[in-house]
């Protein structure tokens, strides 16, 4: 009898702190075994020439399921996330919030078996319902979505309201991802536009301006501290606001700072022409390559906790369907986001530690995932990528698995490509094709207590 189901064999295993030719053994889903002298094996994977790195774990997913399938659903996302080498996102739906415990546990029922990679779900906050908190996060929530402006239907908390919901997630323990633009300079910024009868692209940045992600991201920083509340703010898109989101942090905030593609690799400009295709909030900021490159710095130095993709989709006819103000906010990005990060590397931005470390570990600690996700590790679920460091490709729109369709990096060069993604030791994609078995399973929150935590998962 073997010892092992798995072993892959002869590849570079990376993680934040170096990386080494070790075997790779697993059993019932966890890594058992690193190193050389490996048990025997069903089945052996020959991973020589490429680098084994830990799962993407993405924590800002929006899968509009249930609620707008038709932009996009678990089975097609979860399906774009495994072929880019993403085993564990982090889901919430704007269309059909979880503001309940009830809303939790009918969400988790529909998604019984319509994912391909392991995921978990957020809440959405509610101004005036800082109550629900402490239930919602016993119930097995990931963190909680707080909007300090009212956008894609979702109410905004003011600087009192906000003070009320992270004081009362300090107290449970539980963790908030703040989306952060102030709404009175938003909303200023609308009237002048729409009185001067502005309809074209430009509206986008002076609309959803630098000034209004700046004043309510420094706010929630300092609230956040404040109240010993633990916290991301979402999308940061330019220098500034990492400096003072940095600053807090150096008195004390337990405050993680994310990082999006589309705000080191697209430029302000773009919306002028491509309009609704580039229209995302906070939007694209840089204006040159000096910028990009400072943006690649903050990541590396840490400044800049971690990636994700903020995966929000709608197919190109949803997007032509209207004009500039009344179309979807939001871009795909599951099907690019390791691929660019690789390509990083190519560029000499990153290194594939920090591969590792900003769009795995980081993750994974920050929301209660670590150490069962997130890294190459004996006692870790056995979600694995394997990466040809020598793989080039164009993206194109016509290879996106999103059911948006289409890409914003459409026409980028990018170098080396993920092979095959493992969840839990089982081949979830290989080259682009992903096996599609609906395997994923939920991962609860790290506050779920053990009443919930029985309901939530399977005996």
């Amino acid at each position: 009898m073997t010892d092992l189901d798995l072993l892959i064999a002869g590849g570079t295993v990376v993680t934040s702190s170096g990386r080494r030719r070790l075997d790779v053994g697993v059993r019932d889903g966890v890594v058992v075994h690193l190193g050389p002298d490996a048990p025997s094996a069903t089945r052996t994977v020959d991973a020589g020439g490429l680098l084994v790195l830990p799962g993407g774990v993405d924590t800002h997913v929006h899968l509009m399921d249930p609620g707008s399938p038709e932009r996009e659903d678990f089975p097609t996302g979860t399906n774009a996330a495994a072929v880019a080498g993403v085993t564990t996102i982090i889901e919430h739906s704007h269309g059909t919030p979880v503001r309940t415990v009830d809303d939790l546990a009918e969400k988790v029922r529909y998604l019984g078996d319509r994912s391909n990679v392991d995921y978990g779900l957020a809440a959405h906050a509610w101004p005036g319902r800082a109550a629900d908190v402490a239930g919602l996060w016993a119930a097995g929530v990931s963190f909680f979505k707080v909007f300090t402006c009212t956008t894609h239907g979702i109410q905004g908390h003011d600087a009192a309201r906000l003070h009320q919901h992270l004081t009362a997630a300090a107290q449970a323990g539980a963790v908030s991802l703040l989306h952060c633009e102030d709404e009175s300079l938003t909303e200023a910024a609308e009237t002048l536009l729409r009185a001067e009868g502005r309809s074209d692209g430009g509206i986008v940045p002076e609309w959803r301006n630098r000034e209004a992600e700046l004043v309510a991201a420094a706010v929630a920083a300092l609230l956040v501290r404040r109240s010993g509340a633990r916290a991301t703010v979402a999308h940061v898109s330019h220098p500034e606001v990492a400096g003072y989101l940095a600053a807090e942090r150096a008195r004390g905030a337990a405050l993680a700072a994310e990082g999006c593609p589309q705000y080191f690799l697209l430029r302000e400009e773009e919306v002028l022409e491509e309009g609704p295709l580039r229209k995302f909030t906070p939007p694209a900021r840089a204006r040159t390559d000096e910028d990009e490159a400072e943006m690649w710095r903050l990541l590396r130095a840490g400044t800049l906790t971690h990636m994700s993709s903020d995966h929000a989709p709608s197919t190109l006819e949803q997007k032509r369907a209207g004009d500039i103000w009344n179309v979807h906010f939001g871009l795909p990005g599951l099907d690019s986001t390791m691929s660019l990060l690789l390509d990083a590397v190519a560029r000499g931005h990153l290194a594939y530690e920090d591969v590792a470390r900003v769009y795995s570990e980081r993750p994974a600690q920050i929301y209660g995932l670590w150490p069962r996700k997130g890294r190459v590790a004996v006692g870790a679920d056995a979600d694995l990528v394997l990466v040809d460091p020598t793989a080039q490709r164009t993206l194109r729109d016509e290879d996106v698995l999103s059911k948006a369709g289409w890409t914003p990096f459409a026409g980028r060069t990018v170098r080396g490509g993920v092979a095959q993604t493992y969840l839990r030791g089982t081949l979830v994609a290989e080259e682009g094709r992903p096996r599609d078995e609906r395997t994923g399973r939920l991962v609860p929150g790290a506050g779920v207590d053990a009443e919930h935590r029985q309901a939530l998962l399977p005996a």
